[in-house]
């Protein structure tokens, strides 16, 4: 799975309660892909032993600095990417000061790449004035730094010091991994999910869509290095945790709103979001009343949103519509579609077909572009066909 497949990952596992995510990481990172060597210091295999991490990497564990003379240099050699997960106040004092006394330490020291870091402590540990020293003194190094979390911490207390949860560091090691693209640095605006549109004050008209081709398009563009903006109707699913900009709306009419505010300076806009082409005229302030004997409710159109985005864009905005159509006659539908609204690339798919459509993980879609060729992809996850639609939808971008 892009960018991880045939990829090398170091992972270092220190001494914190936390090292049971990173369990989870190292099987997620297998899983898409990469090969995974962890080095686990004693700390750390006081939390979870060898045995774990050797049966979900299939690579035996790295724990003494004398098993090889050089076998420091070489893992730091080997690695495409490192990440440190849980990075204990320990273990960041001393690669802060350059101390090298274990494998781990030894390794990051000897290492060409700098290491993305998980923090995993007590809150009073984190808000240390030496630890904040250490951690910027260490992002003054080019050591990215993922959390830590405000919650629960295993003491009982609350606040800053859980670690980042598994797919959030799997997006920025992510960010690590991608290739240099035409993305990096572009401001790229998704909507995603349904829009709500009140029938009442506890009513309302509205769809199935979970959000998460959506949410799968703003998390593959920022992995690629973009500057997201998730405009998000109401979704049941969190968004992707990696985004900052993540502007909640739930009628059509704040959807637009919003997204006359985040297209100034946009490149790209992806207009995910299943939103409502139809809302109640006189929407209630209060409950309707089974006793009222309301049989039928009077609608108008919502707002056109892609229609009217063009006016609020630069005329270099890279459009990508989505059309939701079922039956015989949906390629055609789209294909207007796309004219009327003036997008580059418009993105169909059926929900009537099993595996495709609204509150499943996979996708089938048919990408049509502004010359008119039509490609209908093969089933497969969202997040996979999110990177198959940023890859065509990078043919539009403007040369820098």
């Amino acid at each position: 799975m892009r960018p991880f497949e045939g990829r090398r990952v170091l992972l270092g596992v220190a001494g914190g309660i936390a090292a049971y995510k990173s369990a989870e990481l190292a099987r997620r990172l297998t899983q898409s892909g990469s090969e995974v060597q962890v080095i686990l210091t004693r700390g750390g295999a006081r939390f979870v032993g060898p045995t774990t991490f050797e049966a979900l990497t299939g690579r035996p564990v790295r724990e003494s600095l004398w098993e090889g003379a050089l076998s420091h240099i070489d893992m730091g050699r080997w690695a495409d990417a490192i990440v440190v997960a849980p990075a204990t106040a320990d273990v960041m004092a001393k690669m802060a000061a350059g101390i090298a006394d274990d494998l781990l330490t030894t390794t990051l020291l000897a290492a060409r790449d700098r290491a993305l870091l998980a923090p995993a402590m007590n809150t009073r540990m984190y808000e240390h004035p030496a630890t904040q020293r250490n951690i910027g003194t260490l992002r003054s190094f080019g050591h990215p730094i993922v959390g830590p979390a405000y919650g629960e911490l295993a003491e009982g207390e609350v606040g800053f010091g859980r670690m980042a949860e598994p797919e959030e560091i799997l997006a920025h090691l992510g960010r690590l991994l991608e290739p240099e693209s035409r993305w990096r640095g572009r401001r790229v605006v998704v909507t995603a999910g349904p829009t709500w549109e009140p029938v009442d004050a506890v009513r309302f008209l509205g769809n199935r869509s979970s959000g998460r081709m959506g949410h799968a398009i703003a998390g593959a563009a920022w992995r690629r290095g973009a500057e997201v903006v998730l405009v998000n109707g109401p979704t049941e699913m969190s968004p992707p945790p990696e985004i900052e900009d993540v502007r909640q709306v739930e009628t059509a009419e704040e959807m637009g709103a919003a997204l006359r505010d985040a297209l100034l300076d946009a490149d790209a806009l992806f207009m995910a979001a299943a939103v409502a082409d139809f809302r109640p005229s006189k929407p209630r302030d209060d409950k309707i009343r089974r006793s009222g004997g309301m049989t039928s409710i009077a609608v108008q159109s919502a707002p056109d949103l892609m229609a009217t985005a063009k006016g609020n864009a630069s005329d270099d905005c890279v459009m990508v519509a989505f059309a939701l159509e079922l039956g015989e006659g949906g390629e055609a539908s789209a294909r207007r579609k796309m004219q009327e609204k003036r997008a580059h690339l418009i993105v169909l798919n059926d929900p009537s077909e099993p595996g495709s459509g609204f509150g499943v993980e996979t996708n089938r879609v048919t990408i049509i572009d502004a010359s008119g060729a039509a490609e209908t992809l093969p089933q497969m996850l969202k997040t996979q066909a999110a990177d198959e639609i940023l890859d065509r939808a990078e043919r539009y971008l403007p040369s820098d």
